[in-house]
């Protein structure tokens, strides 16, 4: 950031903004064509020292780090036929943005307006080629020859389900012991399950090379469910065993839970509240597994195939070619199987998961 651009900073008023998600945008409008706007956006986050996560033919994103005192936010710049629209969304779990939003946007216009003001119409032209150029992957030199396929594992799909299922029940019966013994502290322990069913995922899914994204999915609601149910199914069988009650059925045990409710310190609020606390473990592990899940499963995706037979692939489709013609291009320098063909399209697409994931709020 220059000396400029921080001496600016420090004379903007802020906005604050209290909200579940706190935002501020401004709009104001340029003469500069769509194919230049974009360059210039990515240069001015360069200047500011945030992070670029996406560009597209109209619009552009980027973070800046979190410190030790915010989660810092997303910038997102839209270009609409000359009204460009600049957003700051707060990231993390903050309520008040003390007018941070608003310094960004105010920031990166006023950085934005200065980056322009460096190019002329001359360099305007030059920048308009230059970025026609990489958009169209001009300057790509096609290799004479790409890295080998690795050695060919077939997909085993048996070794993600039973892993999993033992997996889920071993987490259920330490969440089961952890609860009788020690104490269960909603949240953390939701949090927990859902990194180490992740790790066994991971795991897994190397160990089988089975990439399927739905059935991993509905691997994982199984495994969530499994340990949950097996966690209720071992709490009752320890709790039989470590005292000398009248031996009673699960189903009779389970009534007597739902009987017995949730007690939140002094309040008991009853099955109702048992039944919402199952819901939100449920849900909770659901929707951070799922995310450990895309970004495992993509992670596998880009590091099995090499970068260069990724990047030949793609300059292909941007070439306009067919799925065959690709494949056809792929044969004629190595990769003839089906089976590694796919695995280089799936890199691909898992680039672009990689992205949607670096987006999220």
């Amino acid at each position: 950031m220059t000396e400029e651009i921080k001496k600016y900073e420090s004379t903007i008023k802020k906005k604050h903004s209290v909200a579940w998600t706190p935002k501020y945008e401004e709009e104001f409008r340029t003469d500069l064509n769509r194919i230049v706007f974009i360059p210039i956006v990515i240069m001015t986050f360069e200047k500011l020292g945030w992070d670029l996560v996406y560009q597209g033919e109209n619009s552009a994103e980027a973070k800046r780090k979190r410190d030790l005192w915010q989660w810092g936010q997303k910038i997102t710049v839209t270009f609409d036929y000359g009204k460009v629209k600049v957003k700051s969304v707060s990231l993390g779990n903050e309520f008040w943005d003390i007018g941070r939003n608003s310094k960004r946007v105010k920031l990166f216009i006023n950085a934005f307006q200065q980056t322009e003001k460096e190019f002329d119409k001359e360099a305007l032209t030059q920048l308009e080629q230059q970025t026609e150029k990489a958009n169209n992957w001009d300057d790509y030199e096609i290799p004479e020859s790409l890295p080998k396929p690795k050695k060919r594992r077939e997909s085993k799909l048996w070794i993600p389900i039973v892993g999993g299922l033992l997996t889920a029940l071993l987490l259920g019966y330490v969440v089961a012991l952890l609860s009788v013994k020690v104490i269960y502290i909603i949240g953390l322990f939701e949090v927990g399950i859902a990194f180490t069913i992740g790790f066994a995922l991971k795991f897994l899914i190397k160990t089988s090379n089975y990439t399927n994204y739905d059935i991993l999915k509905y691997t994982l609601i199984g495994m969530v469910v499994l340990v949950y149910v097996s966690n209720q199914y071992f709490q009752y069988q320890i709790i039989l065993s470590e005292n000398n009650y009248e031996p009673i059925g699960f189903f009779e045990f389970f009534k007597l839970r739902l009987k017995a409710g949730l007690k939140i310190k002094s309040i008991n609020t009853g099955w109702i509240g048992l039944i919402i606390s199952w819901i939100f473990q449920l849900g909770f592990t659901y929707a951070i597994g799922m995310l450990r899940l895309a970004s495992n499963l993509t992670s596998y995706q880009l590091e099995r195939v090499p970068m260069e037979v990724v990047d030949f692939a793609f300059y292909h489709f941007v070439k306009n070619k067919t799925e065959n013609q690709v494949r056809s291009e792929l044969s004629k320098l190595g990769w003839t199987e089906e089976q590694d063909q796919n695995e280089v399209f799936e890199s691909i697409g898992a680039l672009q998961v990689a992205t949607e994931l670096n987006r999220m709020e």
